[in-house]
């Protein structure tokens, strides 16, 4: 069997670790418990939760033991890692109601809940803590001179860091001690963001059990185009079909840049790197074939077979090859509103594809709107009761988003 550190490696998944041969050689001779942690500070991931997650599958299958750490005490504070200014302060309602929504979309791509694998909540032991008693047992391991000297503080300097952020470092710390003593867990993995977090609790580790634990980060993802993962012109890509459709996520990966699809392949697929080779290598118009299995597999992983063949088959109507359009975003209107008319800017706000009429507009007079092949030129345009009969209307912005409007 491969070496789980192996398998990371080549698919492009290691940016740092802190003992790289020792760590190598701990997953090629026992059965590891590892985890990541995700703090639940919104209603749904996103796509740049997917690739820990995938590396976290990665790990399972070659034997490993995962443990999916739900923030529910730290999203209490707020990671100040990666940001220029203090998190929303969040009520614990709102962080148990986002944590709920998390457990159903990684249970897509990890088996918890078994021996394989677990699911925790850091709410159960941080909530619970004296804060006297934390700060003699583990505030005397830190040093503030050497804190200040990490990454995510220094970027914080100027803006401003709240004491209570200053915390998140010893807090995240106190998860891998608390994991190590009742789980046996030996290494963090998370973002490169997150480095400096987990050298701090992987030191802790030792110097209040004296064990060694580990740490493992990857690589903050951008497109060739210097996109952030996940980004795009709508906003966030969630992994929610309530708030990113099933289509429009197909979509996404569909138009990768031709530059980053080898890399795509071997980061958010399960295919055999072999074939993430061969995929990756083709050129021209053929590597689009390639863009398509990305498309399929990613979807399929995080939306099931169903949603994946469905979108698969509504793209491929959508863009004149054959196949069936149901999956396609559609927002249907009342026959009431279309009898009155329904003017194409509130039709922009109302289906998704404008975020308010001045940028719905400036879509217009950019020619960046068509309906039903047609390329609208005023923005006054009202959209009349005749043309939503039957099948309705289908809008495209740009090239590559298409939405439906259906007459109930």
């Amino acid at each position: 069997m491969s070496n789980a550190f192996d398998v990371l490696k080549e698919r492009g998944f290691i940016q740092q670790t802190t003992h790289e041969e020792p760590l190598r050689e701990l997953l090629g001779k026992e059965r590891v418990t590892y985890y990541v942690g995700f703090d639940p500070t919104a209603d749904s991931l996103h796509v740049g939760s997917v690739l820990p997650l995938m590396a976290m599958a990665h790990m399972q299958q070659a034997g490993h033991k995962p443990i999916v750490l739900l923030g529910g005490g730290t999203a209490m504070i707020g990671d100040p890692s990666g940001k220029t200014e203090m998190r929303q302060m969040l009520t614990m309602e709102t962080i148990t109601a986002n944590a709920e929504r998390f457990k159903v979309q990684i249970g897509r791509y990890l088996d918890l809940g078994t021996s394989r694998g677990m699911m925790l909540n850091n709410a159960d032991w941080l909530l619970q803590l004296n804060y006297i008693s934390f700060l003699r047992e583990i505030g005397s391991q830190f040093s503030v001179n050497r804190m200040l000297t990490a990454e995510c503080f220094k970027s914080r300097m100027e803006h401003g860091l709240s004491f209570i952020e200053f915390n998140y470092m010893l807090l995240q710390s106190y998860d891998f001690l608390e994991l190590y003593r009742k789980h046996g867990c030996r290494l963090q993995m998370g973002g490169d963001d997150q480095w400096s977090n987990i050298l701090y609790g992987a030191d802790l580790v030792r110097r209040l059990e004296s064990a060694e634990a580990y740490g493992l980060t990857f690589p903050l993802l951008t497109t060739s185009s210097g996109r952030k993962m996940g980004k795009t012109e709508a906003g966030a890509v969630w992994l929610d079909q309530d708030k990113t459709s099933a289509f429009d996520f197909y979509q996404y990966w569909r138009n990768t840049d031709d530059a980053d699809v080898a890399r795509f392949l071997a980061l958010y697929t399960f295919l055999p790197t072999e074939e993430v080779r061969k995929l990756g290598a083709l050129q021209g118009s053929e590597l689009n074939e390639a863009k398509k299995v990305l498309a399929f597999e990613v979807t399929r992983i995080t939306h099931g077979e169903e949603a994946a063949t469905q979108t698969q088959a509504a793209a491929a109507a959508a863009f004149g090859e054959g196949g069936d359009s149901a999956a396609i975003p559609t927002t249907t209107v009342t026959r009431a509103q279309a009898e009155a008319g329904i003017a194409i800017l509130d039709l922009l706000c109302s289906t998704g594809l404008a975020s308010s009429k001045g940028e719905g507009r400036r879509l217009v007079d950019q020619g960046g709107l068509s309906i039903e092949g047609e390329t609208v030129t005023d923005a006054m345009t009202v959209i009349k009761q005749e043309q939503l009969e039957g099948e309705g209307l289908m809008l495209r912005k740009g090239k590559k988003v298409f939405h439906r409007v259906r007459m109930s």
